[in-house]
C-alpha cells in the first residue's frame, strides 16, 4: 500500500527529539511533504491557523504546555486532525487519560514501532470522516435544493413562501410570485431525448439566475416548471419583471448537436397580500395563470385574477381526473409486483413490492407517472390508495398457499391517506374480513410525505406497527436534512432513494451516502433496500457493504401480480 504523503505538524521541545522522529517515519517508507515543530501556545496557534495538517504529534510534558493544552487548541482549531502522543514521560494511567480526552493513541520515544501502523490507521479514520461529513453535507444541500439544476427545490420555495405570507400579514408587506412554464420543453424532450432535455433546464435555469434580482428566491418546481418568489415588490413591478423574463428566454437559443431550438416560456403572475391565506393557494393560483397564458398563446405574462374564469380550465389534467375515475368505476386499475430479494441473508424471503397501473380504453398500460399528479392535485389519492389495499387484500386472501414464509407485501401509501381519520379503521375491516395476516404488509411512504405530516404519520406507524404491520420510509435521502426524524419514526425498513443506488457503482459521493445511510439505519435497528438496481455490479457492491434488500430492472422488472410465480 502506498503511504499518502504527509502535512505533519509536530509539537515538541526538543529539536533533537523532533528529528528523531522524522528520521523514524522516513525510514519507514513516509514522505513528509511538509512539517512545522511548536514549543508553545503562541506558535501551535499560529501553526494551527493553516487548516491543511494530516496530523498532530505532541510530546506530553514541554516546558511551556503539555498535550492536554494541545488537545484542546487543536480540537477548538479543527477537531477533525488526529493528535498522536509521542513521549517519554507519560504513564499508562495518563495516557488513557488523555485517550478520553480526545488523543488518538499515546507511543513512547523508546519504541515507535506503532507509530507507522497508528499513523495509517488514523488517516484512513480521518478520510472515512471526510467522507461521511461530505455525505451529510450533500444530503443537507439536496434537502433544499433541485440535484439537475441546482436551483432551490419546491419544498425550499414552499418554506420560503409561508415565511413571506407571514411577513405579508404581519409587516403589511406586498409580495408576489412567478410561475414559469416553458413552452419547448416537450419538443426537445421527444425530438433529441431525456438527456437534451435536461441540458436544456440547466442551461436554461443558469439564464434565469442571471436575470433575477438577488432578494428573490429562484426554484426549480418540477419538469419543466421553475417559480420566482419576489420580496418587497408589487405587482406592476412584478409584471416588468415577468416581462424581462420572458424575453431573456425568448431570446436564448438552446443549440442540441448542432440543432437549434427557439425557447420560450409562458409565466403566472399572483400578488401576495395580507389577505392571502396559503402557500397552496399561491402556487395554485400561479399555476392557474400559468395555465391560461399557455392556452392564449404561448410566451405571455397572465395576472392571476378571482374572476378570470378561463384561470378554471385546467384542460390536461381535468383530462386525467375524468380518466382515473372511469378507471376505477371501470376497474381497470391493475396490480403489478417486483421482487425484493435478499442480499446479505440470501437465503431469507424474497419480499414483494406492489405497483398500481392504469389500463386505457384500448387496452394499453399506463404508468403512474402519468396519472398520480392529478390525482394528487384533485384529491383522488385516498381513493385509489384504498382500491390498491382492498385489491391486494383480496388477492392474499385468495392465494395463501403461494406465499413464502416470512414473505412481506410492500404497499405504498400517499400522504393524504395518512391524513384521512377513517383510514385505519378501513385498514383494520379489510384485514379482518379478507383473513390477511397484519405480519404479511408493510406499508410504505415517501420520506417528504412522512416529514410534511410528521406527527400524523408518526401516529399512523404506531397504529399500524401495533396492529402487527410492518412500515417503511420510502426514497430514503431524497429530501431530509438530518437524520434526525429515525428517532421519531418507528419504522422497519429504509429504502435508500434510488438517484444515489443509480450512480453507486462510479460516483463516490453517492457510494458514501448509500453507505451512511445503510450504517445509520443498521445502528437504528433497521433493514435497508436499495430501490433502483439495474446492473449485476450494482448489486454486487451494495451486497459488499452489507445493504440487507435490493430491487429493479436488474433483478425484475415489473409484472403483473397474477404472473406471480
Amino acid at each position: 500500500m502506498n503511504k499518502p504523503p504527509l502535512r505533519l505538524l509536530l509539537a515538541e521541545d526538543s529539536e533533537d527529539d523532533a528529528l528523531l522522529l522524522l528520521h523514524h517515519l522516513k525510514k519507514d517508507q513516509w514522505t513528509i511533504e511538509h512539517h512545522v515543530r511548536v514549543d508553545s501556545p503562541e506558535t501551535l496557534a499560529q501553526a494551527l491557523t493553516d487548516p491543511s495538517w494530516d496530523l498532530v504529534i505532541t510530546d506530553h510534558n514541554m516546558p511551556s504546555f503539555d498535550s492536554e493544552e494541545v488537545l484542546k487548541m487543536v480540537n477548538d482549531a479543527n477537531g477533525d486532525i488526529p493528535v498522536i502522543i509521542v513521549s517519554g514521560s507519560i504513564g499508562e494511567e495518563l495516557a488513557v487519560s488523555m485517550m478520553k480526552c480526545g488523543a488518538a493513541d499515546y507511543i513512547m520515544k523508546s519504541n515507535l514501532t506503532r507509530l507507522g501502523a497508528a499513523i495509517e490507521r488514523e488517516l484512513q479514520e480521518a478520510k472515512s470522516r471526510e467522507a461521511r461529513r461530505l455525505a451529510e453535507d450533500r444530503l443537507h444541500h439536496m434537502a433544499f435544493h433541485d440535484s439537475l439544476t441546482n436551483l432551490k427545490n419546491r419544498h425550499e420555495l414552499e418554506q420560503a413562501l409561508q415565511k413571506a405570507l407571514e411577513e405579508a400579514r404581519h409587516a403589511n408587506q406586498s409580495h408576489a410570485f412567478m410561475y414559469l412554464d416553458l413552452d419547448q420543453f416537450k419538443v426537445v424532450n421527444d425530438t433529441c431525448g431525456h438527456m437534451a432535455g435536461d441540458e436544456l433546464l440547466r442551461q436554461i435555469s443558469a439564464v434565469l439566475k442571471k436575470r433575477v434580482r438577488g432578494s428573490d428566491l429562484l426554484a426549480r418546481l418540477g419538469g419543466d416548471e421553475f417559480g420566482v418568489l419576489l420580496l418587497n415588490c408589487p405587482l406592476d413591478r412584478a409584471e416588468q419583471l415577468a416581462n424581462i423574463l420572458r424575453e431573456t428566454v425568448e431570446a436564448f437559443r438552446f443549440i442540441w448537436e448542432g440543432r437549434p431550438f427557439n425557447t420560450s416560456v409562458s409565466i403566472g403572475l399572483v400578488d401576495i397580500t395580507p389577505m392571502t391565506k396559503s402557500g397552496i393557494e399561491v402556487l395554485s393560483n400561479a399555476d392557474m395563470a400559468c395555465f391560461a397564458a399557455k392556452s392564449r398563446g404561448r410566451n405571455r405574462v397572465h395576472i392571476y385574477t378571482a374572476e378570470d374564469d378561463e384561470l378554471a380550465l385546467r384542460r390536461d389534467e381535468m383530462q386525467w381526473v375524468s380518466r382515473i375515475n372511469s378507471a376505477l368505476s371501470e376497474d381497470r386499475f391493475l396490480l403489478y409486483q417486483q421482487p425484493i430479494v435478499p442480499l446479505v441473508a440470501v437465503e431469507g424471503p424474497c419480499h414483494t413490492e406492489v405497483l398500481l397501473r392504469m389500463q386505457g380504453p384500448d387496452g394499453e398500460i399506463i404508468s403512474p407517472g402519468a396519472f398520480i399528479p392529478a390525482a394528487e392535485r384533485y384529491d383522488l389519492m385516498q381513493r385509489l390508495d384504498r382500491w390498491v389495499v382492498n385489491s391486494i387484500f383480496t388477492y392474499l386472501g385468495e392465494h395463501r398457499q403461494d406465499r413464502d414464509r416470512g414473505q412481506l407485501f410492500f404497499i405504498n401509501l400517499s400522504g393524504t391517506s395518512l391524513s384521512d381519520p377513517d383510514f385505519f379503521e378501513f385498514i383494520r375491516e379489510r384485514m379482518n374480513r379478507l383473513k390477511v395476516s397484519p405480519r404479511s404488509i408493510c406499508f410504505e411512504v415517501t420520506e417528504t410525505a412522512a416529514i410534511n405530516n410528521l406527527e400524523i404519520t408518526e401516529s399512523f406507524i404506531q397504529e399500524i406497527r401495533e396492529m402487527g404491520c410492518h412500515f417503511a420510509l420510502d426514497d430514503f435521502g431524497a429530501g431530509l436534512s438530518s437524520f434526525s426524524y429515525l428517532k421519531s419514526l418507528s419504522v422497519d425498513f429504509l429504502k435508500v432513494d434510488g438517484s444515489f443506488v443509480k450512480q453507486v457503482e462510479e460516483d463516490e459521493m453517492s457510494r458514501a451516502i448509500v453507505d451512511a445511510i445503510n450504517t445509520i439505519g443498521h445502528v437504528a435497528g433497521l433493514k435497508t433496500i436499495a430501490e433502483f438496481v439495474e446492473r449485476q455490479q450494482t448489486r454486487e457492491m451494495l451486497q459488499s457493504m452489507g445493504v440487507d434488500f435490493a430491487q429493479g430492472y436488474g433483478i425484475q422488472r415489473p409484472q403483473p401480480l397474477i404472473e406471480r410465480s
